[in-house]
């Protein structure tokens, strides 16, 4: 039996409360944060603890979910995809990612995007993905060219990091776009 959640490389799982050492490996990264959200002031470990124990007993909520981003090869977590902004009169929803920097370059982003797109369109029955890239970030604008998005549009000076504006890129995929380039899995 196979899973829809496991590729070759990564497996998409619920945070764990034991994710909470990650979290902040990941946090103690400024460029990380800056492309995943924002620079937030140091946490603590009691903190992070809380939040991974909060965010692990939290049930997905109208599509709207946070997964942990899970190496097989190392067994390890190594980033975390979250889906949000669900529209279902119009069959849209937004979706971000963000991989650790020690695992950057290895295609883990990219196959857990398949993975949760081939969930939401397969079988949610989505019609469209949108992603928001902070423009200085050409690793992310790369992997979403690479999987097929469509550049949208762009926001000029509209998010301000490291004591400038910069520009916001919008990307978006449709259930067709996705499917002429990545086929659906057909074992039922």
């Amino acid at each position: 039996m196979t899973s829809a959640w496991v590729g070759e490389l990564v497996r998409l799982r619920g945070v764990e409360p034991e994710d909470w050492e990650s979290f902040q490996r990941f946090d103690a990264n400024t460029g990380d944060m800056r492309r995943a959200d924002r620079v937030h002031p140091p946490r603590s470990g009691a903190r992070q603890r809380e939040w991974a124990q909060k965010t692990a007993l939290e049930a997905p909520e109208n599509d709207t979910m946070m997964l942990g981003i899970e190496s097989l090869a190392e067994a390890a977590l190594v980033g975390m995809l979250a889906t949000d902004a669900v529209d279902y009169r119009a069959g849209r929803f937004m979706y971000g990612i963000s991989i650790g920097t020690d695992h950057k370059g290895r295609g883990y982003a990219t196959e857990a995007v398949r993975l949760l797109l081939n969930f939401m369109f397969g079988e949610r029955r989505f019609h469209k993905c949108e992603a928001s890239v902070r423009g200085f970030n050409d690793a992310s604008i790369a992997l979403h060219r690479k999987l097929g998005f469509t550049e949208e549009g762009r926001l000029r000076d509209h998010e301000f990091f490291a004591g400038r504006h910069h520009d916001v890129v919008l990307f978006g995929m449709t259930a067709a776009e996705f499917a002429a380039r990545h086929p659906y899995p057909c074992e039922i």
